[in-house]
C-alpha cells in the first residue's frame, strides 16, 4: 500500500492511531516485566479502562455537537451520584436497595445534564464555564451530603461489578453493547445524525429544519447519565465513594474522546475510538507504575503519549 492509499484509508479512521499507541505500550510494559502477568494487565486495562469509556461516551457526544461544546461537570456528577447511589443502596437494602441505587444516581446525572442544557441554553452561558460552575455546585452537594463519610457498596452493587463472562467484567461488555448502540444511534437516527450535522455547521442544521437545541440537550443528558453511572460502579468496585473519586475523570475523559479521533470542533465521532484512548491512558498508567516512575513524572510521560499520538495523527485528518 503506497503512501497516498494509506493516508486515503487512514483518512476516516483516526481512531487506529490509538490502538497503535496502546499496543506501543503493552509491548513496552511486557518488555520491562519480561512478559510476566501481560494477560493480567490487558484484563486490568479493560476493566479500569471501563470507567474511562463510560465518561468519555457521554464527552464524545457533547463534543460532537461543536460551537465549543463541553461537559466540565463529569467529576462532580460522579461524586454526587457515587455518595447518593450507595446511600440510597445501604438503607433500602436487598437487591432492591442495589436497583434503587443505580435508579437515583442515573437521575441524578439527568438531572445535573439537564442543568447544563438550560444554562446554556435559556440563559446563554459558554459551555465551559456552565458546566464548570455546575460542577462546583454538584462538588458542594457532594460535601454536604456526605460529611466526608460514604457507606460501604451493597453486596450486590459488588457483585455487579465483580461478575464477569468468559473472564471478561460483565460492566465491560455491557459498555461494548452500549459504544455499539450509540455509533449505530449516531449512523441511524434523526437524533445521531442532527448531533453530527449540529457539529458540522449549527446554522446549516437550523435552516434544515433539524431539532438542534433538542440534540444538543440529550447529549448533556446522556453525558450526565454516563458520567453517574459510572461514578456509582466505580465507587463500588473500589470500597466506597471519596470527594475525589471523579477527579481524574475531567480531563482524562476529554483525553480519550480527543485520542480516540472524535473531532474537536464537532460533527465527526468514534466510539471504537473512544474505547482505544481510554485503554491507551489506562496501560500508560500501568506502564509507569511499573516502571516505578514517580507521580511528578508520570503525568510528564503520560502528556508526551497524548501528544505524539495526536502529533502522528494530526495529519491524517488533515488528509480526511
Amino acid at each position: 500500500m503506497n503512501s497516498e492509499a494509506f493516508n486515503k484509508w487512514i483518512g476516516p479512521r483516526p481512531w487506529v492511531w490509538s490502538f497503535v499507541g496502546l499496543a506501543l505500550v503493552w509491548l513496552t510494559t511486557v518488555a520491562v516485566t519480561h512478559g510476566n502477568g501481560s494477560v493480567g494487565l490487558l484484563a486490568t486495562a479493560i476493566q479500569f479502562g471501563t470507567f474511562y469509556v463510560l465518561v468519555g461516551l457521554g464527552q464524545m457526544l457533547v463534543i460532537s455537537c461543536g460551537s465549543g461544546n463541553i461537559d466540565l461537570s463529569v467529576s462532580g456528577s460522579m461524586t454526587l451520584a457515587a455518595f447518593v447511589g450507595l446511600s440510597v443502596s445501604a438503607q433500602i437494602g436487598g437487591p432492591a436497595g442495589a436497583m434503587a441505587g443505580i435508579v437515583v444516581a442515573l437521575v441524578i446525572g439527568a438531572l445535573a445534564g439537564l442543568a447544563n442544557a438550560l444554562l446554556i441554553q435559556r440563559l446563554r452561558v459558554p459551555p465551559m464555564i456552565a458546566t464548570l460552575a455546575a460542577g462546583f455546585v454538584l462538588q458542594s452537594f457532594s460535601i454536604a451530603y456526605s460529611h466526608g463519610a460514604s457507606p460501604a457498596p451493597s453486596i450486590w452493587l459488588r457483585g455487579l461489578v465483580a461478575t464477569k463472562w468468559a473472564g471478561i467484567p460483565a460492566i465491560s461488555v455491557a459498555t461494548m453493547v452500549l459504544s455499539f448502540v450509540i455509533a449505530q444511534a449516531l449512523r441511524r437516527t434523526i437524533l445521531g445524525r442532527t448531533v453530527l450535522a449540529t457539529g458540522q455547521n449549527q446554522r446549516a442544521a437550523v435552516l434544515a429544519g433539524l431539532k438542534v437545541k433538542r440534540a444538543v440537550a440529550t447529549s448533556y443528558v446522556m453525558c450526565g447519565i454516563f458520567s453517574a453511572a459510572a461514578g456509582l460502579l466505580l465507587a463500588s468496585f473500589v470500597g466506597g465513594a471519596t470527594l475525589d473519586i471523579g477527579q481524574d475523570y475531567l480531563l482524562m475523559s476529554i483525553a480519550c474522546v480527543v485520542l480516540g479521533g472524535t473531532a474537536v470542533s464537532g460533527g465527526f465521532a468514534t466510539t471504537v475510538g473512544v474505547w482505544g484512548g481510554g485503554l491507551l491512558l489506562v496501560l500508560a498508567v500501568t506502564m509507569l507504575n511499573v516502571m516505578q516512575v514517580g507521580p511528578s513524572m508520570r503525568f510528564v510521560v503520560t502528556g508526551l503519549v497524548i501528544i505524539g499520538v495526536l502529533a502522528v495523527a494530526k495529519p491524517q485528518r488533515a488528509a480526511s
